[in-house]
């Protein structure tokens, strides 16, 4: 799994992001991915175009769901919120985790808020 990054999103401004969860079929150790960009405009666009990226890297991906984020290169911040109407709230919580590790030296934060 090491091939794949475990975040991949646009540099700046606000866009739609997804949680995936990848899996090797018979494995017992599922990954979490987080995906982001602003060329999506609904998030089923964003998975479309990981999911068979990572088919032919011989994983399962589900969307465990989506949201926005704002993200300040500049300030070195990222803000976690809102939901997908298609897949529903992603635990940000867990996306935060994951961005953390990429980005140690940003104030990362999220919320249940909308805009």
């Amino acid at each position: 799994m090491a091939a794949v990054r475990d975040v991949e999103i646009d540099p700046e401004g606000t866009f739609k992001y997804i949680l995936v969860r990848l899996q090797r079929p018979g494995s017992q150790e599922p990954r979490d991915i987080v995906r982001g960009t602003k060329a999506a405009e609904f998030h089923n666009h964003i998975f479309e175009k990981v999911n068979p990226e990572m088919e032919k890297l011989g994983y399962e991906c589900k969307c465990l769901g989506g949201g926005k984020m704002d993200h300040n290169s500049k300030d070195k911040k990222i803000r976690v919120f809102g939901l997908s109407t298609g897949y529903g709230k992603a635990d940000h919580s867990v996306t935060v985790e994951i961005l953390k590790k990429a980005y140690p030296d940003y104030e990362i934060t999220w919320s249940d808020d909308k805009k």
